[in-house]
């Protein structure tokens, strides 16, 4: 029982972690700080811990899917984020993908003829 549990806990884990930059991209139309967008994605069921979502900010910012700016006008300075015009495209076709994966895996498990 426990080596199946670790195998299933394996795969979800591999699920997830492909998921996780589609989902993180939704969020950041409007622009948002990073503890505010882990409480957003938390809430809509989507667990992230910090030391996930940060360094997942950054590589996004690094590659130009991102854009970010410091808001220093309160006691504490937030890096906002949001999709740079790059980010924008991406998220479109990431998103354009995903739906054609769900609606394929959606016909293979219910047993369908494509």
């Amino acid at each position: 029982m426990e080596k199946r549990d670790e195998f299933i806990s394996s795969f979800t884990v591999e699920l997830k972690r492909g998921t996780m930059t589609l989902a993180v991209l939704s969020q950041l139309r409007n622009p948002e700080y990073g503890y505010s967008l882990l409480e957003k994605l938390v809430e809509k069921g989507i667990p992230i811990e910090s030391n996930t979502l940060y360094p997942l900010l950054r590589r996004l910012e690094k590659q130009g899917v991102l854009d970010s700016e410091w808001d220093t006008t309160e006691s504490r300075p937030r890096k906002y984020y949001r999709l740079s015009t790059f980010g924008q495209d991406v998220y479109e076709m990431l998103n354009n993908e995903w739906e054609k994966s769900v609606s394929i895996m959606e016909r293979i498990l219910k047993g369908e003829e494509s």
